[in-house]
């Protein structure tokens, strides 16, 4: 007991100590603690006379520092002798046990009662830590948890302390009990609440384990679900929390006092109205008439404050007053409207960006320097920031300026991700096998926001060279540059689709231009030389009449896809036949309004393009796209995610429509069905036919094996294609991961001859899960999915998947 000595310290001074004046002060039994801060407690000085009273403060004092088990005072001539016995302190603080909460979690909270290493110890600490985990564990609905603290003593003065914890299951709720609704049935609202007495699909969300935070929350959702509806004098009287003998069980009891339905009567604005009534009126979410409702009061003020601010008034308060007539069951709502000074910007500051020049994040941003303050143009810039992909994490303050009343600092810190990197990996997906690549590719090279890239990959299908760059700021108003240069070796007989193999070498380079925030144009142009192998390989002599005649491998064409290239009609494709030289000319118009660049939960994407072959080109034709993805917000991280696919091609070269008589459906070379069976070169070069089916397509079926089929059920693809779908996008239970998402999917869609040979029947359906994870090797891709809508001889896979960097 801590009294006790400082009792007999005092009487032992009382009966010995006179007064006199100290010449030195010395301390003895110092192990740790320096003799400074023995000093920095002490009242008394070198020179200064020593009374009983003041040498009582001073061990007070000495104790009160807390430092200290014992403290004695005695007198050595005119030396100031102060003995004292060290507290110990706190080696370690260890944790064992405690799976159900972090350790990380739970020491914070020591810290707060002074269980931290480097803190001094004393036996009441026992009790505190009991006490301290006790109560966050009940905090957690772990009714049954017992903790054992065990202190072992060390050299040097030290413990550590080592604490047992047996946590218990976590208590579940077993009934949900609401007395006094009249209105609303009981089941009614307790869909409002996050606890539940059942688990269902929202299980990972623990909705059956009580804590008291929670019901705190589902409390406040029930009194906020009466204020809506216009229950203003609705009230819960009392609560009852009882817990089952075994501490296993929860039953909650809440009392409620409905009262009346209050409707609006008036609606006024009144304050410093810096914007004219009329227009801050349409941003007035209640009407004279309508049923009370403390949402659209909420939304009432969000509007008002969030267009002020877009006008500079970066610190409005509008304040919602009601006048209750309860007599009449009426409610007058006036806002109040307090601008504030209108604010300006002062400086835009950036941090975090170690290696992108200021520059690359100053050009995204659209506040300015100088500027008055807009809000909207504060979320602009974070969206904009986030779209470039340079940054895993963007945060935009707008401190006020010390000493100012208008003017306010813009602080942008950013977290960089890794833009540049060089690899020698290994992919693997199911359709491709085997993925080698070598890349050495920077997104932000030298911080300037320029992207330059070398790829090289080889699988079973393709074999690729790609240089590539782009500088998205060519000019200072945002219009991009972009050049590519491309050499690859493509068998597409291994890739489900028809027999043909080629190589091609590419060049081209484009332009974009920002019509707005969120549109943008793009223009390009390339070349494009390819080699193509169809058919069968026999050879043929130079000369038919000539026995000796030199013998040249032609290829027999594959009717009907190839029989166009056939210009001499000869059944065969010669060298200069199979070489395919074409310049195309393209362009592109893409809408974005995503709130987030991976993971969005608003907005829509939705790009057109258009990629015509010049006149002049071996083949002339066209093919355009349409891709679109809409998001609904369902709450937190859920997304209601639209998506749609179309594309279409046609020539325009005037080369004849190419018929032949379809086989007999015994002559078919696999299971697939007579009426999907090509008959005709319909117009679109084959080799730039559409495919559809895979692991990003229409999931469930194989890559590329979807669609229109030669008479060995290949794939040949189509001029058409239509896709499509829907999404409940949700994050990764249990997991937070950047860019990690999982879906619940339902796609259909198939590939037709063209778009005449539209056909619902031929359309295919399936459903399943998805995992999408942007991982520094390249995206992963893992889908579980089942056909709802399939056909005898389609190829379908339960499980897909595809990781690894690709070029």
């Amino acid at each position: 007991m801590r009294f006790l000595p400082l009792l007999l310290a005092l009487f032992s001074l009382s009966a010995s100590a006179q007064t006199f004046t100290v010449d030195e002060i010395r301390v003895d039994g110092l192990q740790r603690i320096s003799e400074g801060t023995v000093f920095s407690f002490l009242p008394v000085e070198v020179g200064q006379r020593l009374t009983p009273a003041l040498a009582r403060s001073s061990i007070r004092d000495l104790y009160r520092s807390g430092f200290f088990e014992q403290v004695e005072i005695g007198r050595e001539g005119d030396i100031l002798v102060i003995k004292v016995v060290e507290r110990p302190a706190i080696s370690s603080v260890q944790l064992e046990g405690n799976d159900k909460i972090p350790t990380e979690s739970l020491l914070p909270a020591l810290s707060e009662i002074g269980i931290a290493e480097g803190e001094v110890f004393d036996e009441l600490a026992i009790d505190r830590i009991q006490q301290e985990l006790v109560r966050e564990y009940f905090n957690q609905g772990h009714y049954a948890v017992e903790v054992d603290p065990q202190v072992t003593e060390l050299d040097r003065n030290r413990v550590s302390i080592v604490i047992q914890i047996e946590e218990g299951d976590q208590a579940k709720i077993r009934h949900i009990n609401i007395v006094g609704n009249e209105t609303f049935k009981e089941k009614e609202l307790r869909d409002e609440f996050e606890s539940d007495e059942k688990a269902g699909l929202m299980f990972w969300k623990g909705r059956t384990a009580y804590t008291r935070e929670k019901l705190s929350g589902d409390l406040e959702r029930l009194r906020a679900y009466y204020l809506d509806r216009g229950y203003m004098d609705f009230a819960i009287e009392s609560t009852q929390v009882s817990i089952s003998p075994d501490k296993q069980n929860i039953y909650i009891t809440a009392n409620v006092r409905e009262g009346e339905v209050f409707t609006v009567d008036d609606v006024q604005l009144t304050g410093d109205l810096v914007l004219s009534e009329e227009t801050l009126r349409k941003f007035v979410r209640v009407d004279p008439g309508q049923v009370f409702s403390r949402k659209e009061v909420e939304a009432t003020v969000e509007a008002i404050t969030a267009v002020l601010a877009n006008f500079g008034y970066a610190f409005a308060n509008v304040n919602p007053v009601p006048r209750i007539d309860r007599d009449d069951k009426t409610v007058e709502i006036t806002f109040f409207v307090e601008p504030g000074k209108r604010v300006y910007v002062r400086r835009v500051e950036f941090r975090g960006n170690t290696m992108s020049k200021d520059e690359v994040l100053r050009r995204e941003m659209r506040q300015f320097e100088g500027a008055w303050f807009s809000q909207a143009a504060i979320d602009r810039s974070r969206l904009r920031l986030q779209r470039i992909g340079y940054f895993e994490n963007v945060n935009i303050e707008t401190p006020a300026v010390e000493g100012s009343e208008d003017q306010i600092d813009v602080i942008v810190s950013v977290e960089e991700r890794a833009t540049g990197s060089f690899q020698v990996g290994l992919g693997f997906s199911q359709l491709q096998g085997l993925i080698a690549s070598i890349s050495v590719r920077q997104e932000n090279f030298l911080g300037s926001g320029r992207t330059i890239g070398l790829g090289i990959s080889r699988s079973s299908i393709t074999s690729s060279l790609n240089l590539s760059y782009t500088n998205p700021y060519f000019t200072d108003d945002g219009v991009s540059l972009g050049w590519f240069a491309s050499y690859s070796e493509i068998n597409q007989g291994r890739a489900n689709i028809s027999a043909f193999s080629s190589s091609q070498v590419a060049l081209g380079a484009n332009l974009g231009f920002p019509i707005s925030e969120i549109d943008f144009v793009q223009v390009g142009a390339s070349v494009r030389s390819q080699d193509i192998s169809i058919g069968q390989l026999v050879a043929v002599p130079e000369d038919p009449d000539d026995p000796n005649s030199p013998i040249d491998f032609q290829f027999a064409i594959t009717r009907p896809l190839a029989i166009t290239l056939d210009t001499n009609g000869d059944g065969f494709l010669s060298s200069s036949e199979r070489n395919i030289e074409t310049a195309f000319v393209n362009g592109s118009w893409g809408r974005d309004t995503r709130n987030h660049f991976l993971t969005p939960t608003r907005g829509s994407l939705n790009r057109l393009s258009l990629n015509v072959a010049l006149p002049g080109s071996t083949r002339e034709y066209f093919t355009a796209s349409y891709r679109g993805r809409k998001f609904f917000p369902l709450g937190g991280d859920f997304a209601f995610v639209l998506r749609a696919d179309l594309s279409y091609g046609e020539t325009y070269d005037g080369n004849d429509f190419v018929d032949t008589d379809p086989p007999e459906p015994e002559r078919l070379s696999g299971q697939c069905q007579i009426d999907e069976i090509v008959t005709a070169d319909s117009g679109l070069p084959f080799w730039e036919h559409f495919f559809a089916g895979g692991v990003s397509d229409v999931r469930g079926f194989e890559d590329n094996t979807l669609g229109p089929k030669d008479q060995f059920c290949r794939s040949v693809g189509g001029d058409f294609k239509a896709t499509g779908g829907i999404e409940i996008a949700f994050p990764l239970p249990f997991v937070e991961v950047s860019g990690t998402r999982m879906a619940w999917f339902v796609d259909a869609g198939n590939v037709f001859t063209d778009i005449d040979g539209f056909d619902q029947d031929l359309v295919r359906a399936s459903t399943g899960l998805s995992l999408s994870w942007e991982a520094p090797v390249g995206p992963i891709i893992l889908n579980i999915s089942t056909p709802l809508k399939d056909r005898e001889g389609d190829e379908t896979q339960f499980l897909q998947f595809s990781f690894g960097t690709q070029f």
